[in-house]
C-alpha cells in the first residue's frame, strides 16, 4: 500500500533494494478495509507458526492459539501532519478490538513503559516534526500471542522476506557502459549501481531476507528493539561519514567555501540533529530496562530473551557515547569556524584603520585651507 507522502529520499536506496512482493510470501488471507483515511498508512500483518515459518494474514488483530502468535505493523507516513492526525490513522486501522486508551499509549511523545488493558506497551517516540529524518517513533503492544507495532516512516529490516531473494546473497558485479537500465544481470552476476554501494556502506544490519524468523514472541520484541537500535546505529553512521567529509572539505576549501558553511549555519544544524537523535537514545536507556524487567516476570518470554535485551541496552549506551563524540567534534569545528571569523573581521578592521591612518590627515589639510581662503 503506496503512502500518500513520500518519505524524505533519505530512505530512496533502501526502497530499491526491498522490492519483494507479498505475493511471493504465503498467503493466509489479505483482506483489508479501511475507509475513513484510505492508502494513508502502510500495515503489515505475518502470522509465525512457532517453527521458524511465517504467512501474510487478514488486518483483524486477532490473537494466534497454541504456538501461533501475530504482528500487526502500522507505518505512519513522515509528513506534517498533526499528532492528533496520526491518532486518526490509528484509530482507523486498530478500533475495534483496541480502546481509546491503547491509541494514546502508542501514539503519545515521550518515552512509556508499563500496562494498559493488560498487555504491556512501551514506546520511545520523540517529540520532533514528523517530517524530519532525525525524528524516531516505535511503539508497541505485546501480549502473550499478539504484537502491534506502530513506526513513524520505514525502519529498515523491521519486516520479513521470503528466503532466497536478499540482494547480499548475489554474486556482484560491476556496471559497464553498455549496461542498460531494463537489465538486471550483467555476465554472471548481478549489477550494483553506485549508489546502492553507497547506501550498503551505510548499514550496519543485513536485509529483510537474512532475518530470523521469530519462534516465539519474546524473539519478535527482541527483533523490534533491535531493528531500532540498528536504524539509530545507520542514522549515526551516516552523520560520521557526512562529518569525515566536510572535515576534508575545509582542509581543502578556502575563503569562499568557510564562508559558505557559516552563513549555511551547517554545524549548528548538525549539532541540533545529535542532539534529537540523544534524546531518542536517551528514551531508550529509560525504556528498555524497564521493557527488560516487565518481561522477566513474563513465563512466556524466555530466559536468553532476556540477555538480549540486556546486550542491546550496552549497545544503545556505546552509541550514546559515540553520538556525544560526535557532537564534540562539531563544536570544535564549529569554534575553528568562529575563531577564523574573527581573524577576517579584525583583518577587514585593522585594513581600515591603516586607511584611516592615511587620509584623515589629508582630511583635516584640506578642511584647513578651507578656513583659510
Amino acid at each position: 500500500m503506496d503512502l500518500a507522502q513520500e518519505e524524505p529520499s533519505g530512505d530512496g536506496e533502501m526502497e530499491e533494494l526491498v522490492r519483494v512482493s507479498s505475493a511471493s510470501i504465503p498467503l493466509v488471507e489479505n483482506h483489508l478495509q479501511r475507509t475513513h483515511f484510505p492508502g494513508m498508512v502502510r500495515q503489515k500483518a505475518y502470522i509465525f507458526d512457532g517453527l521458524g515459518n511465517f504467512y501474510n494474514k487478514e488486518w483483524d488483530l486477532a490473537e494466534g492459539g497454541d504456538r501461533e502468535f501475530c504482528w500487526y505493523h502500522v507505518e505512519l507516513p513522515k509528513g506534517k501532519q498533526k499528532l492528533s492526525q496520526s491518532a486518526q490513522y490509528l484509530i482507523d486501522v486498530l478500533c475495534p478490538p483496541l480502546k481509546l486508551q491503547d491509541i494514546l499509549s502508542l501514539v503519545s511523545n515521550g518515552p512509556f513503559c508499563g500496562h494498559v488493558d493488560g498487555a504491556l506497551v512501551f514506546r520511545v517516540n520523540s517529540p520532533g516534526p514528523p517530517s524530519c529524518n532525525f525524528t524516531f517513533r516505535l511503539a508497541a503492544r505485546v501480549t502473550e500471542n499478539s504484537v502491534i507495532t506502530v513506526s513513524l516512516g520505514r525502519v529498515p529490516r523491521l519486516g520479513f522476506s521470503p528466503v532466497g531473494q536478499s540482494l547480499l546473497s548475489e554474486i556482484p558485479s560491476i556496471e559497464s557502459p553498455s549496461y542498460y537500465s531494463g537489465e538486471m544481470k550483467e555476465g554472471s552476476g548481478i549489477v550494483i549501481r553506485e549508489h546502492v554501494l553507497e547506501f550498503l556502506l551505510t548499514m550496519n544490519h543485513s536485509e529483510e531476507a537474512d532475518n530470523p524468523v521469530p519462534k516465539s514472541v519474546s524473539n519478535l520484541v527482541v527483533h523490534i528493539i533491535d531493528t531500532h537500535v540498528d536504524h539509530l546505529q545507520d542514522v549515526v553512521t551516516k552523520l560520521e561519514m557526512e562529518l569525515d567529509s566536510v572535515e576534508l572539505e575545509l582542509d581543502r576549501g578556502g575563503f569562499a567555501l568557510k564562508k559558505e558553511m557559516l552563513d549555511d549555519r551547517r554545524f549548528p544544524k548538525m549539532h541540533l540533529n545529535l542532539q534529537r537523535i540523544l534524546q531518542v537514545i536517551a528514551h531508550g536507556e529509560q525504556v528498555f530496562p524497564r521493557v527488560k524487567e516487565k518481561c522477566s516476570s513474563k513465563h512466556w518470554f524466555a530466559s536468553e530473551d532476556i540477555s538480549s535485551l540486556e546486550e542491546l541496552i550496552g549497545r544503545l549506551r556505546r552509541l550514546k557515547e559515540n553520538v556525544g563524540f560526535l557532537a564534540n567534534r562539531v563544536t570544535a569545528i564549529q569554534a575553528g569556524l568562529d575563531s577564523w571569523q574573527s581573524e577576517q573581521i579584525n583583518r577587514k578592521l585593522y585594513y581600515l584603520s591603516f586607511l584611516s591612518i592615511i587620509f584623515l590627515p589629508l582630511s583635516v589639510i584640506t578642511g584647513g585651507n578651507t578656513l583659510i581662503l
